[in-house]
C-alpha cells in the first residue's frame, strides 16, 4: 500500500486487535478511527483460513456496515485483511456439499451484494490474496487501494463452478472483457501493478442476477462436486465434465 495506506491500515497492530464494543463479532475486527473518529474500520480475521469468507463472517459484515450506515459521526468505511490475504476466497467447506435446489432456493449469495449497496463510501484496503470471493468483496467497494503484494483472481473455473457474486460483471467492467475472460476461464491471477494498468475499480454490476444463476446451475454437476471435495480433500480434481 501507498505510505497513507500503511500508515492508516497496516502498523497500527494495537488499535487492530481491539473489539467492537461489546465484543460481538467472532469474525471481524471493527473501530472508528480517525482524528474525529469518522472512519469506520472493518478487518477480516480468520487468519488460518486466510480470511475466506464463511457465512459467518458475512453476516458480521452485514452488521458492521449496518452500524457504520447508522452512525453519524461516520463518513466513510474501510475494509481490509491482513498483510497475507485480504479474503482468499468462500468457505468452501461450506459450499461443498450444497445442492442446486439448496443454492436456488435460499438464492445463495444473494445478500453478499450489502456491500455494494452501503450508502456511505467503502474503500478496499487490500494486500496479499484477494481471489474468488475475495475479489468481488474488494469490486464491491467503491475504491481499491492495492499493496505490491496483492494478488486478484477469479479461479472458480479450478473448482467446477464459476463466480457467484459478481465477478463476471464487475470484472469485465474492470480490466476489459480479454482479460477478464481470460482470468475467468483460466483462474489466472493479476498482481497489484497489472491491476493499476488496468484501470481496476469497480462500476454497476448489471447482469448479476443471471450471473447467479448459472453459479447456482453449477451445484448440479459432478464437476462441481468433484472440484470442491478435491480442494477440501488437498488433492488434484479429476473432472468429468459433467
Amino acid at each position: 500500500l501507498d505510505n497513507f495506506c500503511k500508515t492508516k491500515f497496516l502498523t497500527d497492530h494495537q488499535c487492530w486487535f481491539s473489539l467492537h464494543a461489546g465484543g460481538q463479532y467472532e469474525y471481524i475486527l471493527v473501530e472508528k478511527r480517525g482524528e474525529k473518529s469518522d472512519v469506520g474500520f472493518i478487518q477480516l480475521n480468520r487468519p488460518k483460513a486466510l480470511n475466506a469468507l464463511c457465512e459467518g463472517l458475512m453476516r458480521e459484515l452485514r452488521q458492521a456496515l449496518d452500524v457504520f450506515e447508522a452512525d453519524g459521526e461516520v463518513g466513510a468505511i474501510v475494509i481490509t485483511g491482513s498483510d497475507r490475504a485480504f479474503a482468499a476466497g468462500a468457505d468452501i467447506k461450506e459450499m461443498q456439499n450444497k445442492t442446486f435446489q439448496e443454492c436456488y432456493r435460499t438464492d445463495f449469495l444473494a445478500h453478499w451484494n450489502r456491500v455494494s449497496q452501503s450508502k456511505k463510501p467503502v474503500i478496499a484496503a487490500v494486500n496479499g490474496f484477494a481471489l474468488g470471493g475475495g475479489c468481488e468483496l474488494a469490486m464491491m467497494c467503491d475504491i481499491i487501494y492495492a499493496g505490491e503484494k496483492a494478488q486478484f483472481g477469479q479461479p472458480e473455473i479450478l473448482l467446477g463452478t464459476i463466480p457467484g457474486a459478481g465477478g463476471t460483471q464487475r470484472l469485465t467492467r474492470a480490466v476489459g472483457k480479454s482479460l477478464a475472460m481470460e482470468m475467468v476461464l483460466t483462474g489466472d491471477r493479476i498482481n497489484a501493478q497489472d491491476a493499476k494498468q488496468s484501470a481496476f475499480e469497480m462500476t454497476l454490476a448489471e447482469g448479476n442476477h443471471f450471473e447467479k444463476r448459472l453459479f447456482h446451475a453449477t451445484f448440479a454437476t459432478g464437476d462441481q462436486k468433484e472440484g470442491m471435495t478435491a480442494f477440501v480433500e488437498k488433492r488434484k480434481a479429476s473432472f468429468q465434465d459433467s
